[in-house]
């Protein structure tokens, strides 16, 4: 992105995780005190020499210092500094690393994703400081042991190729093939996801090869495989005995700006993700030209990173019947699950019109697997998911639509700025392109506000949470799983138009995010039905089939706030079987994200908890399955949900068995922009706010304080179609 775009990120928010000078990286000493204290040694012998030492290594981008002070037994201080890392990534995994070394007190902790090479040089400076304070030669952490570089003999590089394993949002393994004097080829082993960062694998490594360099910036919407592609490319170019640092210095040529441009459509919809791409194909359905905004380079938005689960019922069914289901019970949970809070009237519009909404994408060329299935906190068994993984075959079938219609333009890396307002009218919206350039877009019938929430703006999160006061923090120790790109910016537009919002503090956290990265990615659960959860001491501790409010607030109690989901072979039959999101269990295990073991005391001793009490918690567990004593039974924690319809899940028997370590994540914003049961956008009056509408995760008042899991892409569906349809019969009145 561009320099004024990072400007512009850290102004919104995202900005609050790192200093701006990238130089000491700080965070309130007060918190790091109490963190701290966690691992500390209680008792009378000495460690360290008291005293402040101090010490370098070399990271991605420069020189990381360690500066560390302690006392005869702990760590009492960290300051590190790394003035040549990107503060994006590299700013970052020094603010998590002071805080995680502090905690533990010891160097030997997890890389953070994306920015190993500077992870292992704050390890590797800490350890070193550390053994000087004991008065040892140190012993560098194993993990941050990196391939020796190669001697150059002559021209720049070793010619050779250099393999460097990364990570993005998956596992990836870059290998890069050097003569003297060049790049000449980069090969990536990945599994990113598909129409979000497996694009940008292929762009960046052509663009890498024309510019010969590194100094790329990352592509919006997927920060977590951009920089891993330059994270990935730079390792392999030290190895081969290049200049890192020369290559991070290369970039491309500016653009020449491209000329102003004025536009004009029918119907305007900003944001290509889930709920703005269903209103787009409903405007086109209705005859209309549609101009589609979007700031990132590719559609998707957050929808295509869900694990694709979309509840619906068709009322009356054999398969409604079989699941003791019906739309007013759909209801029922939908508006309980929220408190109450959700406006009835949008929770009745979103249940009663969901099968019309599979129906209809159905119509579309979009395939289901058979039967429904238990997502997490979505409560009863429900929710379809379609053939192709996460939510790619919702993009797919959206394009397959584009490719088969005219009628629908696309302009990617365009930036809605601010709605324009004519006699008070939504016209249109002022927009910037990738180069700068200015871009207006006016609108003769509707424009549709889809640019999702806000789950990725820290600053906005945290003051979201002062009002409700939900969770603990949401401050930047706290992932998410949303792309980068969904920081708020319809919110924003929508406010500066007099729009009202509502239940902005009703955030949701879910408690399956990756340790890494946040991501819903490397969740190795396929039903609520056939796992468990358990904490650190190998103890169950909540009702896995409950709220996702209730689920991730009792992480939080838990032991360093992580867990490990606990499931058996009855999904994974061959290990080949892909999760809700497209990855095997044998490439996780593989990876290191995943564990198996042929006994459950085999996998108590890998993830690190008590035998006994692993085995425990699943015999227990067992009891309320199919053809246990307990059969039927609610257990001790309330839960219910046990056996799913088909009576395929038995409980957790059947070798080899897994686990998955997950942490706290933010995952949806169910505050936003009201609107009523047209999708219209309300002003603080109660007024309609002509010719604008809004769906998806931009709006607010659906949900209520919870939202049951699967809702999210019917709400997308089903609003999506209803802004697309009202905005073609709207007029805005310009000539």
């Amino acid at each position: 992105m561009s320099s004024s775009n990072q400007q512009t990120k850290f102004y919104a928010g995202l900005g609050i995780m790192v200093l701006a000078s990238a130089a000491v990286i700080g965070i309130s000493q007060p918190a790091y005190d109490a963190l701290s204290k966690i691992g500390r040694v209680q008792g009378t012998e000495s460690i360290y020499t008291p005293g402040t030492y101090e010490v370098e290594a070399q990271g991605f981008g420069g020189a990381v210092k360690a500066v560390l002070t302690v006392d005869d037994k702990n760590i009492t201080d960290l300051e590190l500094t790394g003035d040549g890392e990107t503060p994006e990534l590299g700013g970052q995994a020094i603010s998590a690393l002071k805080m995680e070394i502090l905690k533990s007190q010891t160097a030997d902790v997890d890389s953070v994703s994306g920015a190993t090479i500077t992870s292992d040089a704050v390890k590797e400076a800490v350890s070193k400081a550390m053994a000087m304070a004991r008065g040892e030669e140190a012993e560098v952490p194993a993990e941050t042991e990196t391939a020796a570089a190669a001697v150059v003999t002559e021209g720049t590089y070793a010619p050779g190729s250099y393999t460097a394993e990364v990570r993005g949002m998956k596992a990836m393994k870059i290998t890069t093939t050097f003569d003297s004097e060049s790049i000449v080829d980069i090969q990536v082993e990945h599994e990113e996801t598909e129409g979000i960062g497996a694009p940008v694998v292929d762009t960046m490594r052509e663009e890498i090869l024309a510019l010969q360099g590194l100094g790329l910036d990352a592509v919006s919407g997927a920060t977590l495989t951009s920089n891993a592609m330059i994270e990935g490319v730079g390792e392999c170019v030290r190895q081969a005995g290049g200049d890192v640092d020369a290559l991070l210095a290369v970039k491309p040529a500016e653009k020449e700006q491209e000329a102003d441009q004025e536009l004009e459509t029918d119907v305007l919809v900003l944001g290509a993700g889930g709920a703005g791409m269903a209103a787009a194909v409903t405007a086109s359905q209705e005859g209309k030209q549609v101009i589609v905004i979007e700031k990132t380079g590719q559609m998707g938005g957050n929808t295509i990173m869900a694990g694709g689960a979309l509840n619906a019922v068709d009322d009356g069914s054999e398969t409604a019947l079989a699941n003791n289901d019906s739309v007013d019970f759909h209801y029922e949970q939908t508006f309980k699950g929220g408190d109450e809070q959700g406006d009835p009237e949008l929770v009745r519009i979103l249940v009663e019109n969901a099968w019309d909404g599979v129906e209809w994408l159905k119509s579309l060329g979009m395939e289901f697997q058979p039967g429904t299935f238990t997502v997490t906190g979505g409560m009863w068994q429900r929710a379809h998911k379609p053939v192709e993984p996460e939510g790619v075959g919702f993009f797919k079938t959206y394009q397959a639509y584009m490719d088969e219609h005219d009628g629908i333009t696309m302009m990617y890396k365009t930036r809605a700025e601010h709605l324009i307002v004519e006699d008070g009218v939504v016209v249109g919206a002022e927009c910037t392109g990738e180069t700068g350039n200015k871009i207006i877009v006016k609108a003769k019938n509707g424009v549709v506000l889809a640019t999702g929430g806000f789950g990725q703006n820290v600053e906005m999160r945290m003051a979201a949470n002062e009002e409700t006061h939900l969770w603990p923090t949401l401050d930047d120790s706290i992932p998410s799983t949303n792309t980068s790109a969904i920081t708020g910016d319809g919110i924003v537009m929508a406010e500066e138009v007099g729009a009202e919002l509502v239940q902005m503090g009703n955030i949701q956290m879910l408690p399956l995010g990756d340790p890494k990265t946040g991501s819903l990615s490397g969740n190795i659960e396929h039903a609520v039905e056939s796992r468990i959860f358990v904490n650190l001491n190998g103890d169950r501790f909540v009702n896995e089939g409950g709220r996702r409010d209730e689920m991730t607030l009792g992480l939080f109690d838990q032991p360093e706030t992580t867990m490990f989901i606990i499931m058996d072979s009855d999904g994974y039959p061959t290990g080949e079987e892909l999760n809700n999101f497209g990855e095997t269990i044998n490439s996780l295990v593989a990876d290191g994200r995943a564990y198996r073991a042929d006994t459950l005391e085999e996998l108590a001793e890998q993830i690190g908890v008590p035998a006994e009490n692993l085995t425990a918690s699943v015999e227990e567990y067992n009891r309320h399955c199919l053809g246990g004593d307990l059969e039927g039974q609610a257990d001790e924690f309330g839960r219910t949900l046990f056996t799913d319809s088909g009576k395929e899940n038995d409980g957790i028997n059947d070798a080899p068995f897994y686990a998955a370590e997950r942490v706290p994540t933010v995952h949806h914003t169910m505050g936003g922009v009201k609107i009523n049961t047209e999708t219209q956008v309300l002003d603080k009056d109660g007024n309609v706010i002509p010719n604008l509408f809004a769906a998806g995760e931009v709006t607010g008042g659906i949900h209520g304080t919870n939202r049951l899991g699967g809702n999210a892409l019917t709400d997308t569906v089903v609003f999506g179609r209803i802004a697309g349809a009202n905005a073609a019969k709207s007029e805005s009145g310009i000539q």
